[in-house]
């Protein structure tokens, strides 16, 4: 068993150093894809010997070795890898230790260039209760969700390895990250370093408590959102009642925006009434004085979900019975029908207008990067608001990203066309082929009211309207001398 790092003896100087290292030897994301092959990300402790047959005898190849496999290597090896102060730094920081060989003691993964460091692989029930994870879906599901702009102080919520802090920290002067969790925050400040930033704040407290009366413009948070009776692991269980925990962070979220400012959350909410999933969720959002919009990616009956988040204990079927009833037990006694994990966006109104409040629900395995897009969306919102038919039918628009269409589907949409989102959340809306047809045409230059059919224009505008609101079109720019210009606002790429 690889021994973890005894925190705090965190050496940002080592740590920066080390950095410097890994970026010579071309330690990213990429390289490491080129070594283990695409799926190298999904990696488990129990691949990493088989993984290891496929690696070169180069100095990558043992950098990937011993920091992402979590195998030891013969100091030599290392030594010619990381050279003498690479290898001296990586000792400094607490990652490895020497002695007949380099052993690591923590697992540094890649997300693109940003090099993050954490506990390494799950032990599941094994692991201890401070453990920090690494970069996981529900990791991913933030960071391609949180929009950015360019701001000015940011802020990550429960920031674990820190890596949403790291994210934030380039495109904003300054970044805070807070956890309950002091190893977290002592992983979040080395792999600062690691990455070169110096606009990383560290702060020690639950939630928001840390961040006092400050209001930021970006807040990200994925906290431990899970609804369960456990209180077994600092990322996981928060040890709130039901999705207290979610209603919370969006309230405080709410507070610390500053106007105009944005929060992507990662929480879960409960329904005491099927036909009603997400009630909760739509009165925390309407409740907090935002424009919202709420993103459903997972939605559970009591035992799925316990099932779900047990399946790790799925090899010893009597545990694995024990936990399952303890937590359909608890559901059950709060009457709870359904359970649903998803995000909830947020953008602090400043003009006292009623906010705006839009759900779509996504596929997390088909979701891409939609910064741009979330940032268009609320834009598109805005300028829609109290727009009329005759003033939208004078605008001119352009898709903002690749749509396709088809028009023959299967006869139980109704001879309905599917328009699909290529990229970000990836949505799919039903509409008349008709109105599907119209956006071939929409090319920023000519009024809407000249590309549609007169005798199809209420669901071409239905459509149009809703590929505006989901920021999947723009509405076009022109110059002084009224010539179609680029997209408009703070979406543009």
């Amino acid at each position: 068993m690889i021994p973890r790092v005894d925190f705090p003896i965190a050496d940002p100087t080592a740590a920066k150093k080390l950095g410097a290292a890994l970026r010579k030897l071309d330690y990213s994301e990429d390289g490491i894809c080129g070594l283990l092959g695409d799926e190298a990300f999904e990696t488990g402790q129990r691949d990493a010997p088989v993984h290891l047959r496929r690696l070169p005898a180069t100095k990558l190849a043992t950098a990937v070795r011993l920091l992402f496999l979590q195998l030891p290597v013969p100091v030599d090896e290392a030594t010619q890898a990381f050279g003498k102060g690479g290898l001296d730094a990586l000792e400094r920081t607490g990652f490895v230790t020497i002695d007949r060989e380099v052993v690591p003691r923590s697992r540094i993964t890649a997300i693109g260039d940003v090099l993050l460091a954490s506990d390494g692989f799950s032990r599941d029930v094994d692991d201890p209760a401070d453990y920090v994870a690494t970069y996981t879906p529900t990791s991913r599901l933030l960071d391609v969700l949180t929009p950015r702009p360019r701001v000015g102080r940011a802020i990550d919520v429960g920031t674990g390895p820190g890596i949403h802090a790291l994210l934030a920290a380039r495109h904003s002067d300054v970044a805070v990250a807070t956890d309950v969790n002091p190893r977290a925050l002592a992983y979040t400040a080395l792999n600062a370093a690691l990455n070169g930033l110096d606009n990383v704040e560290v702060r020690h407290g639950s939630l928001f408590e840390p961040a006092g009366d400050e209001t930021f413009d970006l807040i990200t948070c994925n906290a431990p959102f899970v609804v369960s009776p456990e209180r077994r692991w600092t990322y996981r269980d928060a040890g709130y009642e039901a999705d207290e925990l979610s209603a919370l962070v969006v309230r405080e979220a709410a507070r610390h925006l500053a106007d105009g400012g944005f929060a992507a959350l990662l929480v879960s909410w409960v329904a005491h009434d099927e036909d009603e999933p997400d009630e909760r969720a739509v009165a925390w959002v309407e409740a907090s004085g935002c424009d919202g919009w709420i993103l459903p990616v997972f939605d559970a009956d009591p035992l799925e979900h316990a099932a779900g988040w047990n399946d790790h204990l799925a090899t010893d079927p009597d545990e694995f019975g024990a936990v399952v009833d303890a937590w359909t037990q608890y559901l059950g006694e709060r009457g709870v029908e359904r359970v649903t994990e998803g995000a909830i966006l947020l953008r602090k109104r400043s003009d006292g207008r009623k906010p705006e409040l839009r759900i779509d629900e996504v596929e997390e395995d088909e979701l891409g990067p939609a910064s741009d897009q979330v940032l268009l969306a609320f834009e598109n919102r805005e300028r829609l608001r109290g727009m009329k038919r005759k003033e939208l039918l004078a605008a001119r628009v352009a898709p903002a990203m690749p749509l396709s269409v088809e028009l023959a589907v299967p006869a139980r949409r109704n001879g309905h066309a599917l328009v699909h989102l290529e990229e970000g959340t990836c949505s799919d809306l039903e509409t008349p082929p008709e109105a599907a047809r119209a956006l071939e045409r929409l090319d920023g230059a000519t009024e809407l009211e000249a590309a549609i059919d007169p005798a199809f224009e209420r669901q071409t505008l239905t459509l149009v309207r809703e590929l505006l609101e989901l920021g999947a079109l723009r509405f076009a720019t022109w110059d002084r001398a009224g010539r179609p210009g680029g997209r408009s606002g703070r979406g543009a790429s």
